[in-house]
């Protein structure tokens, strides 16, 4: 294939915090349960992360891209995540997503504007969490909810980078990681209070 065809490919670009190895086994236990719930047990694995930002277009803008987003993680200072428990919204009439909160959403908020910012882009309403099960029907989420509906899930984790994923636009690939961000003004003293709890 030639530099130019390559260069036009169309990429769903993905930006996420990742959290670290301890919290992404605990999310996947509850994945696990929800997905052997509904006999669906590949969903189970599903990566985890909490998402902060989603555009698409050709990879020919992929090094501009990564270039912002550099210059915005030199000037952020890390943070820790706090999660408390296990909740659900409504996604539509018959459509319910189960997910994870953030119980200190102040910095990775800020952190979600600081790139709309960056990319001249008004804010919208957003939420950070990270995702447990996504577009439930209504008698799936009856099925599951009893078991996890505010159960639990005080974690914490270190913040001190976010991740830039890609997939071809329209596959059903799952995301590869392109680059790492790692914060400017990362403190390692300022750690979280506690890893798990209950």
């Amino acid at each position: 294939m030639e530099t130019q065809d390559l260069q036009t490919i169309e990429y769903d670009y993905l930006v996420v915090i990742h959290p670290d190895a301890q919290v992404e086994h605990d999310v996947t236990h509850y994945k696990a349960i929800i997905a052997q719930e509904l006999g669906a047990p590949g969903k189970a694995f599903s990566p985890v992360y909490i998402p902060l930002f989603r555009s698409s277009f050709p990879s020919k803008y992929e090094s501009d891209f990564i270039d912002v987003l550099t210059r915005l993680s030199g000037e952020q200072g890390a943070f820790t995540v706090y999660t408390s428990r296990i909740d659900h919204v409504n996604a539509g009439s018959d459509k319910h997503n189960i997910y994870v909160n953030v119980a200190n959403p102040r910095p990775v908020a800020a952190l979600h504007k600081s790139i709309l910012s960056a990319f001249e882009l008004e804010e919208q309403g957003y939420q950070p969490h990270i995702t447990l099960a996504r577009g439930l029907s209504s008698d799936a989420f009856d099925r599951v909810q009893k078991q996890l509906n505010n159960r639990l899930f005080v974690r914490s984790f270190y913040c001190h980078s976010f991740l830039l994923l890609r997939k071809p636009l329209g596959s059903s690939d799952a995301y590869e990681a392109v680059h790492e961000f790692c914060f400017g003004k990362d403190d390692p003293h300022d750690g979280p209070l506690y890893y798990h709890a209950a």
